[in-house]
């Protein structure tokens, strides 16, 4: 698929044809729109109750995709070597994201967490834009840094000191899901960047050592992780949440009840149209249905990991890192929030991409997979028979 386009800022390019990678559009599209009907089914009840307005939170989540398509649109004609030489000022920007949102009256408080800030009409949830900052900016240390990196303890150690502080600063929302969702695309991009394995395990045993005093110090998240190992052990209480999803999702059996027909949507299952939404659809849908969404995860990731091995082929790191870091960051929240609902992982209040409810996480990713694009844009262009002349002589010169 291609589109007429100009190349700023670079005027040397007048105009090129804007290369749209349509497996990669078609997959996203389909969990998009997919997940607004999924969305109108788990919260119709909900909103009806709330507002008298059975379609309200549809259409918060309409406005939401029309304000990611734009946001998206925008980056999709902005080139990569713009984001990596704005890397340090985009880590300020993740930075002072996590700080304003606990600053007294600033941040917005919900359910006991400060993670949100007013921004008219809507609250923004800041871990989500500010982990695509981290990723921009960790995508440019692994290739300035990358000799460091591969032979030096510090070189490992620059980019954790940053992303132990917003871990942190995510931990006094308290935020405990983001902060291992960035911890491990952190780790995962550089590995493969290629650092070595004894610095992970010197890191891996000191997050481990201080998750365990974290969880030991915090009651709610004992209580969290207790829940978890037996929810059936108090139904009505710590286990209440996990047990009614976990009856959606047996009721469901092979092939579901049918879209709109789910009892547990019906005020029995807490959060339904956000972190417990996937439990709503395998009770519509069942196992069936369930396999066609994880289905189309995967493809979703096997389609963005294959995108950074064109790209680490082509010899642009940067571009492949964002896409490693992407591909995890979408894999990781995917995998935790259907963990979630299946009772394999305790709760952890993340949103499952492109379907849950989520202003924020909607607008963000849609933003990623803009970016995507635009890289695979970049590689195609890169690949026509001129530019290939052009960058043998270059390398010859």
């Amino acid at each position: 698929m291609t589109v007429r386009s100009a190349t700023w800022p670079f005027p040397a390019r007048i105009k090129t044809e804007l290369q749209i990678d349509t497996v990669l559009l078609t997959i996203v599209l389909a969990l998009l729109l997919g997940g607004l009907v999924i969305l109108a089914s788990a919260s119709t009840s909900i909103s009806d109750n709330a507002v008298n307005n059975p379609f309200f939170y549809v259409q918060r989540q309409l406005v939401a995709a029309a304000l990611g398509a734009v946001a998206g649109f925008i980056c999709l004609f902005i080139p990569m070597q713009v984001w990596r030489s704005l890397g340090p000022l985009i880590l300020i920007v993740g930075l002072l994201l996590l700080i304003v949102v606990l600053l007294p009256g600033v941040g917005h408080e919900v359910n006991g967490s400060t993670r949100w800030v007013r921004l008219g009409v809507m609250n923004l949830q800041v871990s989500e834009p500010a982990r695509l900052c981290f990723i921009l900016y960790l995508a440019g240390y692994l290739v300035r840094r990358n000799k460091s990196l591969r032979e030096e303890f510090m070189g490992f150690l620059r980019p954790m000191i940053v992303l132990s502080l917003a871990c942190v600063l995510l931990l006094a929302e308290p935020d405990f899901g983001a902060a291992v969702v960035l911890l491990a695309t952190a780790l995962a991009m550089m590995f493969v960047a290629g650092a070595r394995i004894r610095d992970f395990v010197v890191f891996f045993m000191a997050a481990v050592m201080a998750m365990a005093a974290l969880a030991l110090a915090s009651p709610y998240r004992m209580q969290r992780i207790t829940g978890f190992l037996d929810p059936w052990a108090d139904p009505f209480d710590s286990g209440f949440q996990l047990t009614q999803s976990l009856i959606a999702i047996g009721r469901g059996e092979w092939l579901g009840v049918g879209l709109g027909d789910s009892v547990q949507k019906l005020f029995y299952l807490p959060e339904a149209h956000t972190d417990f939404v996937f439990a709503v659809y395998a009770e519509e849908f069942g196992l069936l249905g369930s396999l066609v969404l994880i289905a189309l995860f995967l493809a979703l990731l096997w389609r963005i990991f294959k995108l950074a091995m064109r790209a680490a082929d082509a010899e642009r790191f940067f571009e492949a890192y964002i896409a490693i870091g992407l591909g995890t960051w979408l894999g990781i929240q995917a995998f935790i929030n259907i963990g979630v609902n299946m009772g394999l992982l305790p709760t952890k209040g993340l949103t499952l991409p492109l379907i849950s409810y989520g202003r924020s996480s909607l607008i963000i990713t849609m933003i990623c997979i803009a970016l995507l694009l635009r890289i695979h844009h970049e590689l195609a262009v890169d690949a026509t028979p001129v530019n290939r002349k052009r960058r043998v002589r270059s390398k010859k010169s």
